[in-house]
């Protein structure tokens, strides 16, 4: 045995140790291990170099014992020291890995960044400074918006800088302290925890630069009309403009200044506003304000009213007293409360009460009479005069008063002449022929006038008709009726009817057929 075969055993021994772990098959392993065929190539091979290399024998000592032969083929070392691993035959069974394989690790899903903002547009350019808006990304991500950040790159420069330092969720945005006449890209990118958006690009540059817009006074419909307050009332009005650069305002009336120890005056860059703390009557009038640039204006007029309650009426006195009726006069007030009097109202109050009580409203004249009085009775008038403010504080008292008198009266009835009502006997509706059928009661009817109120006889065939229970006779403002109850054959005949009065007599007849 030569060195040649000692590295073939050690480099086997680890997979054999490897192999160990693997349980064998019962009854296939006993007869492998007590001839294994492989020692006895490796001495073949050993005779067949010797002759080509003479190397030192090898220490005498009895050779390694191979481990039990497993299913893997053991390497086998060539002559330039490789090792070649035998091919395993067809029919063996291939050898089984039996190294765990590692668990695949989960990967967490990445946050992707938002969509990019929408609507990007420039709302105000000024000398300075300009303003943009945009609208929200459809798609914010899970995490939702960190919020936008604002680039801006000078046109001829791909240099973007960042104009705020952190991100804001706000969609508008003012760019300041630029130069005038620069021209600025831009564009805003949407943050949040996946990254920033794709940015959304102005296409064209924005040039700085004031746009001139010219002076326009914005007059509140409400103040297009006279503004009416009440005496001590505020007064607080704001009214907008518009115009670029801003415009100078100035207010006047009657081409005179404002007086600026009753009225204040605030102007901003959009509107101005005109206030009184205690409004007087003297703060009445037309004041003019005018908006100024470069020599354009527009001019607008504001026109305020400061009224207070009228004075009363003057000179109020009864001119007449008759029956039930007072007639009343008076004259307007002398302080009109800085309005129109819109009416009157007049009170009467009875002396038995001393209660007042309105008996007309909003009297447009200054004159008016008052009906349905009591007979008997003692009145006092009082009259206020109304504007749109309300009534007057204090009232105009008639200084007399009206008695109402209790006349005295005869009664004289209406004489009615008198008529003679007298009249005889007249049939108005006849009596009628008839035919009935026996065992049926049936009626004959006429209709007399006459006065006095005439007899009525019923006569059957030139008979009268006495109290025959077989005949009933009725009339009825004048309505005659004779009712023949169960007629039988020898009922039928000539019937009369006659009415007689102390002025004459008439009659009617029919006849009646039974059958």
């Amino acid at each position: 045995m030569t060195g040649k075969t000692a590295p073939p055993a050690k480099k086997t021994a680890p997979a054999a140790a490897k192999k160990k772990a693997v349980p064998a098959p019962k009854e296939e392993a006993a007869p492998k291990e007590e001839a294994p065929p492989k020692e006895e190539a490796a001495p073949k091979e050993e005779a067949a170099s010797a002759p080509a290399t003479e190397e030192p024998p090898a220490p005498e000592h009895p050779p390694e014992q191979s481990p039990a032969p497993t299913d893997e083929p053991s390497p086998i070392p060539t002559e330039a020291g490789t090792e070649v691993i035998p091919v395993p035959a067809e029919g063996s069974p291939a050898p089984l890995d039996e190294t765990p394989a590692p668990e695949p690790k989960l990967e967490k899903p990445k946050e992707e960044p938002p969509s990019c903002p929408l609507s990007l547009a420039v709302e105000e350019v000024s000398e300075n400074s300009f303003t943009l808006t945009w609208k929200a990304p459809e798609q914010m991500g899970r995490a939702g918006l960190d919020g936008y950040v604002v680039e801006i790159c000078k046109d001829g420069n791909s240099d973007w800088k960042a104009v705020n330092q952190e991100p804001f969720l706000s969609t508008r945005y003012t760019i300041p302290n630029l130069s005038s006449g620069d021209k600025i890209h831009v564009r805003v990118m949407a943050v949040s925890a996946g990254g920033a958006s794709i940015p959304a690009t102005l296409e064209q540059p924005v040039l700085i630069r004031e746009i001139l817009q010219l002076p326009k006074i914005r007059m509140p419909r409400h103040l297009r009309e006279t503004y009416i307050r009440r005496v001590g009332d505020a007064v607080n009005i704001m009214i907008p403009f518009q115009g670029k650069p801003q415009p100078e305002v100035s207010w006047t009336k009657g081409g005179q200044p404002l007086d600026t120890n009753r009225i204040n005056i605030r102007n901003t860059a959009r509107d101005t506003i005109f206030y009184i703390r205690q409004a007087q009557r003297g703060d009445s009038g037309k004041y003019e304000l005018t908006v100024q640039i470069n020599g354009a204006e527009d001019k607008a007029t504001l026109d305020i009213q400061v009224v207070e309650p009228p004075g009363p009426p003057q000179n109020l006195k009864l001119v007449d007293v008759w029956g039930f009726n007072v007639a009343l006069e008076w004259t307007p007030p002398v302080d009109n409360g800085n309005s129109e009097i819109k009416g009157y109202r007049v009170q009467k109050s009875d002396k038995k009460s001393g209660k007042w009580f309105t008996v007309l409203e909003r009297c447009t004249r200054t004159s008016c009479t008052i009906s349905d009085l009591i007979i008997g009775n003692t009145y006092s008038f009082r009259v206020f005069s109304e504007n749109i403010c309300g009534l007057s504080d204090s009232a105009a008292i008639a200084s007399g008063v009206a008695y109402i008198e209790k006349t005295k009266t005869t009664y004289q009835p209406e004489k009615i002449p008198q008529r003679d009502m007298m009249e005889p006997p007249k049939f108005t509706q006849p009596l009628t022929d008839r035919t009935t059928t026996r065992g049926y009661s049936t009626h004959l009817f006429c209709s007399v006038r006459g006065f006095p109120q005439p007899k009525i006889i019923w006569l059957k065939n030139q008979m009268e008709i006495r109290e025959d229970p077989k005949y009933i006779a009725l009339i009825d403002q004048g309505v005659c009726s004779l009712e023949i109850r169960k007629p039988g054959p020898f009922d039928g005949g000539v019937y009369t009817c006659k009415a007689v009065n102390p002025l004459g007599e008439a009659s009617v007849d029919c006849r009646l057929d039974v059958k």
